[in-house]
């Protein structure tokens, strides 16, 4: 009880959200560029800028009570489930000015300009949150610095 009052408050939560939703994203990402061959292929994506509103968001309505949950939803793209895991479903890019002549609207310079924003905000997420427990373990035994 203790322990997840400490870790359900500030930033932690949006990181847990933040990471799930990078793992999502980057799993796309694979399933784009792995089916970049495939006749008629239709490449997915995820609005990555509308889930950081949608973070701030869920931030801003719950504030500092940690026993608000931390609702983080983006259309039909991202809903939070009643456990409070993220449930995401990307959706079809749509079609910019160009059809290939195999029927697909893969772009891999996008899918790994989005590739590289995906690892980068997913390495910060990792960094803040390891952040977080390195106090939290130095509180716990009791050291300081």
């Amino acid at each position: 009880m203790f322990l997840s009052s400490v870790t359900e408050r500030g930033a932690v939560p949006a990181l847990v959200k933040t990471l799930a939703y990078n793992q999502a994203r980057l799993a796309m990402i694979a399933e784009n560029v792995a089916n970049i061959h495939t006749p008629g292929y239709r490449a997915k994506q995820l609005d990555a800028k509308a889930f950081q509103r949608a973070l701030r968001g869920a931030l801003d309505a719950r504030g500092g009570d940690a026993n608000e949950p931390f609702v983080v939803k983006v259309g039909r793209e991202v809903q939070t489930d009643r456990n409070g895991h993220l449930r995401i479903t990307p959706k079809e890019r749509p079609v910019e000015n160009v059809l290939f002549h195999d029927g697909t609207n893969m772009s891999l310079e996008r899918e790994m300009a989005d590739l590289a924003e995906t690892g980068m905000t997913h390495e910060l997420a990792t960094a803040l949150l390891r952040g977080r427990f390195e106090l939290l373990h130095k509180a716990i035994r009791g050291t300081v610095g």
